[in-house]
C-alpha cells in the first residue's frame, strides 16, 4: 500500500498575514485542491493524508467534497515544527503502508510522472527525493557580504517534493532526529542523520512551490497550459 502525505499545515506568513497560500484561487481552484488532486490522480497512491493547521478541518473536508475526491483520506492536526507535522502525518497511515510519498501542500505542479518515478526510487533505495540539477553560478559566503568560495554547480542540487520513503526508513530517521532534540527542515536531512542513502530523482518540469507573491503569477501560468 502507498500512502501520500500532504504537509498543508503552515501560516504562509511570506504572502502577507492575512493570506493563506494554500487556500489562494490560482487557476480557477485553490491552490491546496491542485495539490491534492495531483495525488488523487496518482493511479499509484491508495491513500490521502493532509496535516493541516488546527481550525482549518472544516475548510478541508468542504474542499474534498465539493472537488468529489474519491480516494480515502484522514486530515491530522499539524504540529509546531514541519517536522512535527510529518510526524503527525506518519503516525495517521494505514498500518498497511509501505511506502508513503511527502509533498508541501503549496507544489501544485507536480507531475503524474515525477510522483511515479520518485517513488518507485524509494521502493528500491529506501528513500528519493525530486531535485533539480543547478543551473546557476553558486558561491558559498560565510558572512553573507563577501564570497567565501566557489562551489561547482555540477554537483549542486535543488530539491523539492515529493520526497518519499519506505514508511519505516523515515520513521527510524524522524525518531532519531526527535530524540537528538534536533530541528530538519526537510525530509531528507532526517535521513542523513541516520545514515540513510536518498536517490536523486531528476525533475525535468517545472515543480515550483508558492513561497512569495511573485511566485503565484508563474504558477497560474503553468496551471493553465493545455498538458498542465
Amino acid at each position: 500500500m502507498i500512502s501520500a502525505l500532504i504537509v498543508a499545515a503552515g501560516q504562509g506568513t511570506r504572502l502577507g498575514p492575512q493570506t493563506d497560500k494554500l487556500f489562494l484561487e490560482v487557476a480557477g481552484r485553490p491552490v491546496i485542491a491542485h495539490t491534492w488532486g495531483r495525488f488523487e490522480a496518482a493511479a499509484e497512491v491508495d491513500e490521502i493524508i493532509v496535516v493541516v493547521r488546527e481550525g482549518m478541518q472544516n475548510a478541508f473536508q468542504d474542499l474534498a467534497k465539493g472537488l468529489a475526491f474519491k480516494k480515502p483520506f484522514r486530515l491530522v492536526q499539524g504540529g509546531k515544527q514541519r517536522q512535527d507535522s510529518v510526524w503527525n502525518g506518519l503516525e495517521a497511515l494505514s498500518p498497511a503502508s509501505e511506502l508513503v510519498a511527502i509533498q508541501d501542500g503549496a507544489r501544485p505542479c507536480t507531475a503524474g510522472d515525477l510522483i511515479a518515478a520518485t517513488l518507485q526510487a524509494a521502493r528500491e533505495t529506501g528513500a528519493a527525493v525530486a531535485a533539480q540539477r543547478v543551473t546557476d553560478t553558486i558561491k558559498e559566503s560565510e558572512d553573507g557580504l563577501i564570497i567565501t568560495r566557489h562551489l561547482d554547480r555540477a554537483r549542486v542540487w535543488s530539491v523539492q517534493t515529493p520526497q518519499c520513503f519506505r514508511v519505516g526508513v523515515i520513521r527510524r530517521a524522524l525518531a532519531a532526529v526527535r530524540q537528538r532534540g534536533l530541528s530538519v527542515t526537510d525530509d531528507t536531512a532526517a535521513c542523513e542523520l541516520i545514515g540513510q542513502p536518498v536517490r536523486l530523482v531528476e525533475s525535468t518540469k517545472p515543480n515550483p512551490k508558492i513561497t512569495t507573491q511573485s511566485d503565484v503569477a508563474y504558477i497560474e501560468w503553468l496551471l493553465r497550459q493545455p498538458n498542465a
